[in-house]
């Protein structure tokens, strides 16, 4: 009973809660025409670091060779690897970033990433950029999803990217 009480006073209170127009001071993002050039340029550089195979330059797009660069594992995956590979995995590949940084340097075919309905919210020193991707190997889509972006002006006024998450969802469906 206290259960379906819970579930109903959810259904009809979230809906409320969540169509409450924002205080307009929360839109007021602090955002200039540079910094939003500076990020765009940023993510012209990603794809051609991509394509052109190039570590070094991707390397000049982050903070450091440590950022959080990954897809996450799904629950089932994690479940699993926890059963059969390591009982503390979170799904989460550490060296992410440096992965991908070496693939680029030995891939042999041609690679390339692209990206569609790309939106960027930028709040003073920190951004944020979302897509959906497509990855190419040999011009065929290998894998594709949805990739976020969290970046951060540094203190020279470049705009780093400090972390990229994205979703893997393989080859797409035959259309």
């Amino acid at each position: 009973m206290n259960k379906l009480l819970l579930i109903i006073f959810c259904m009809i209170t979230l809906p409320a809660m969540s169509m409450e127009a924002a205080p307009s001071y929360l839109e007021n993002h602090a955002t200039s025409k540079e910094d939003r050039d500076a990020i765009s340029q940023v993510i012209l550089d990603f794809q051609t670091a991509i394509k052109t195979k190039n570590p070094v330059l991707l390397s000049s797009l982050v903070l450091n060779s440590k950022i959080l660069f990954a897809s996450p594992a799904t629950p089932d995956e994690i479940r699993e690897d926890r059963h059969e590979i390591d009982i503390t995995s979170d799904g989460i590949d550490s060296d992410g970033y440096i992965s991908f940084a070496k693939l680029l340097k030995k891939e042999k075919a041609s690679i390339e990433e692209k990206f569609y309905n790309v939106k960027i919210t930028q709040d003073a020193h920190v951004a944020w950029v979302m897509f959906d991707f497509e990855f190419f190997r040999e011009s065929i889509v290998v894998n594709h999803g949805v990739e976020v972006w969290q970046m951060m002006k540094s203190m020279d006024g470049t705009w780093k990217i400090i972390s990229v998450v994205w979703t893997s969802k393989g080859k797409p469906p035959a259309q």
